[in-house]
């Protein structure tokens, strides 16, 4: 298997310290597998993607030395390719239209937490949606066994998530008539033949979903590393929405190295000696044999 990877960051601001980690962990992966790195700016949220950003985003990126093997995808450029997707699962059945508004999925949800049920979207309009307009696609997820998707993270270890009682029948084009992210990033993945995916593990929680819908659409499951998130003094994930601050594209150095830090690498020394990483030349080579090291990748 030829190995592809990406980094998929969204353009709501310019690069910062949690996004340079889980850039990083995905360059390293596919430098220590000897394999493709591809950038995808995932900007389908239109409301939330701020000008200019995923230029910074890929000049910062051009400074740090993470340069793709590939030109980058624009995800706002594929639109007519998530349309030919719902169209495939409308044909098939496995979609329906919603027309529950937020309140009234908010209201469902908060007195099934009164009664001390399932938190998921409880299926209002699987059955049809009872005179109210379609706003919204809901993919059908299954019931029993079949709703249990278990797999293998990397760093993480074995996961299971039962969609039927923890998550329901999920969005994949919104009422906004934005498409949804786990509809993009499935079909993205499969069109881009990506075959290992490495993010941040605040993503974890949408895997399963993202397998269950490759199943659907026929197309092939990667495999998953998800790195732990950087948080900020309260306790939060570092964020462009709590005030993270941009990276500063003249001491690269510095924010690779912190990075490397949070990934549990050990930069001092490499298979052929000591090894200071104190430039840009010196510090991918010996972060990239910290990686294969941590992950058990032969090199």
């Amino acid at each position: 298997m030829t190995y592809r990877g990406r980094f998929a960051p969204s353009p709501t601001g310019p690069l910062h310290f949690g996004s340079l980690v889980s850039a990083l962990a995905s360059w390293l992966d596919a430098r220590a597998h000897r394999g493709a790195w591809l950038v995808r700016i995932e900007d389908i949220d239109g409301p939330r993607t701020v000008p200019g950003a995923a230029e910074s985003i890929l000049s910062t990126l051009e400074r740090f030395g993470m340069h793709a093997d590939e030109p980058p995808v624009w995800q706002s450029r594929r639109m007519p390719r998530y349309q030919q997707a719902l169209e495939q699962l409308k044909s098939t059945g496995l979609i329906y239209p919603c027309g529950c508004t937020r309140k009234e999925i908010a209201d469902s949800l908060l007195h099934a937490h009164a009664r001390n049920t399932t938190l998921a979207y409880p299926g209002t309009c699987r059955t049809g949606l009872h005179g109210k307009p379609a706003r919204a696609w809901r993919l059908r997820v299954p019931d029993g066994d079949a709703a249990v998707i278990t797999f293998q993270d990397r760093w993480q270890g074995r996961q299971t998530q039962n969609l039927a009682t923890e998550v329901g029948d999920f969005v994949l084009r919104r009422a906004d008539d934005q498409w949804a992210y786990q509809l993009a990033v499935v079909v993205d993945d499969a069109d881009d033949h990506i075959t290992h995916i490495v993010r941040g593990a605040d993503l974890m929680d949408s895997t399963a979903r993202q397998i269950y819908l490759q199943r659907c659409l026929g197309a092939p499951t990667p495999h998953y590393l998800h790195v732990p998130v950087v948080m900020n003094e309260h306790g939060e994930k570092l964020s462009k929405q709590n005030g993270a601050t941009a990276l500063d594209d003249d001491q690269p150095l510095d924010a690779l190295k912190a990075a490397a830090r949070h990934l549990g690498l050990d930069l001092t020394t490499t298979t052929s000696g000591p090894n200071t990483a104190e430039t840009l030349e010196s510090f991918y080579p010996a972060a990239t044999a910290a990686w294969a090291k941590r992950m058990g990748i032969r090199e």
